[in-house]
């Protein structure tokens, strides 16, 4: 009774227990997993038919060597567990799948045999086309070593996301926020949109670019008051005028390079500018006939010597011939670095110095004095309103002198 309970493939007539295939469309045509593989054929069965698995689900398909002994059964509900939940909702899959295995379990059996198992091999690709990829930081963002929270606060940036809450061109995203696929549109249509989804990444790029010059030239921490490469910098060694100005120059290449970049291209222009100068002295050494580094040290102290003699000549004849002139100049020291003062004549530079009287203050006088000369001589009434600070003093002595100087004629005066 043993040997008749034992199940035999019809083709290779070997036992075929506890697994075989059963033709679903075909009598008594039950093969081996082997003979199933290889589509065996006999009689009126083909291996296009449909077929029913008959096992008891306890063999196992990866071999008695696998850690854990999954059996087939096990494996299936799997399969259907990461159909139904999903990748990385381990809890449930364990839950579906049961016998007592544990979530980490099923995460380590589906990774090591379906993703980096000859499986996994076969069926994922190495590079996967329109992959969804991770843009966050979780170590933090290209600022955060150098910034605070609290500043990050200031700022509006988010580390995580490498993102500002106001972006350059904030309202890119407006370009795309309305498209639509429609598979009815016409090829006009399409191509509208594909121009708006060009545009938008003009713009993304764009902002990107703005981003990595920020971060590269340390804007962020020089707009926070915290960028100490430049004083550093000039701390080790005096920066010239030169280099301020030609630095100033190129500034406008700062979009178009990298920092470091342009430090080399700036230290390889300054350094040509230095040596062209140095060709330029050594050439006029030679000019004048000197061949030697020693001496042209001592031509330097005699031209310098020669400099000086010229300069305290032209100082000591400025003295002896413009004496009188520098001595009426001197009584417009309090005067001559205010407002209005070249405006002035002589005599009126004369008359503010002695009243003490700026000339803006002067000139404001002058004219109110001249237009209601002018009105009463056409006979129009006028009673102009005269600032606080003139006195009868002063109004006479203004007077007096516009009318010596025939601005205004006595009889109005």
């Amino acid at each position: 009774m043993a040997a008749l309970s034992k199940k035999c493939c019809v083709y290779c007539l070997a036992e075929v227990s506890p697994l075989c295939f059963r033709c679903t469309e075909c009598q008594d045509i039950e093969l081996c997993p082997e003979c199933f593989s290889a589509g065996a054929e006999i009689g009126h069965h083909r291996r296009y038919h449909g077929y029913q698995l008959v096992d008891d689900g306890h063999f196992t398909l990866w071999g008695p060597e696998v850690e854990g002994g999954w059996t087939c059964r096990e494996e299936q509900l799997l399969l259907d567990a990461i159909e139904q939940f999903g990748f990385g909702n381990w809890e449930d899959m364990a839950a579906h799948v049961g016998t007592s295995r544990t979530p980490q379990e099923v995460m380590e059996h589906y990774i090591i045999m379906y993703i980096h198992g000859n499986l996994g091999k076969a069926c994922i690709p190495d590079s996967i086309p329109n992959r969804v990829t991770d843009h966050t930081c979780p170590s933090g963002g290209p600022l955060s070593p150098n910034i605070s929270v609290a500043e990050q606060q200031q700022l509006g940036y988010m580390p995580l996301r490498d993102e500002y809450d106001i972006e350059y061109d904030q309202d890119a995203e407006t370009l795309i926020t309305g498209l639509s696929v429609n598979y009815d549109e016409e090829d006009v249509e399409i191509e509208l949109k594909r121009a708006h989804v060009d545009m938008y990444v003009c713009k993304l790029r764009e902002r990107q670019r703005r981003k990595n010059i920020a971060q590269d030239y340390n804007l962020a921490p020089a707009f926070l008051g915290k960028d100490k490469k430049e004083e550093e910098w000039a701390a080790q060694r005096k920066v010239t005028k030169e280099e301020k100005e030609l630095r100033l120059k190129l500034r406008l290449l700062y979009q178009l390079m990298w920092c470091k970049e342009f430090d080399d291209l700036f230290d390889t222009m300054y350094k040509e500018k230095m040596l062209r100068a140095k060709i330029r002295e050594l050439q006029r050494y030679r000019h004048n006939g000197i061949t030697k580094i020693k001496e042209s040290v001592e031509y330097e102290v005699a031209r310098h010597k020669r400099e000086k003699c010229k300069e305290n000549k032209a100082v000591a004849a400025a003295a002896a011939g413009g004496g009188k002139e520098d001595g009426r100049d001197g009584e417009f020291a309090a005067i001559e670095h205010l407002p209005g003062f070249e405006l002035l004549s002589h005599r009126e530079k004369v008359l503010c110095s002695s009243l003490n009287l700026s000339p803006v203050r002067y000139v404001t006088l002058k004219t109110i004095f001249i237009k209601d000369h002018l009105k009463k001589r056409q006979g129009i009434p006028s009673k102009s309103r005269l600032p606080s600070y003139l006195d009868k003093v002063l109004m006479k002595r203004i007077l007096n002198f516009l009318t010596e100087s025939g601005w205004i004629s006595r009889n109005a005066s």
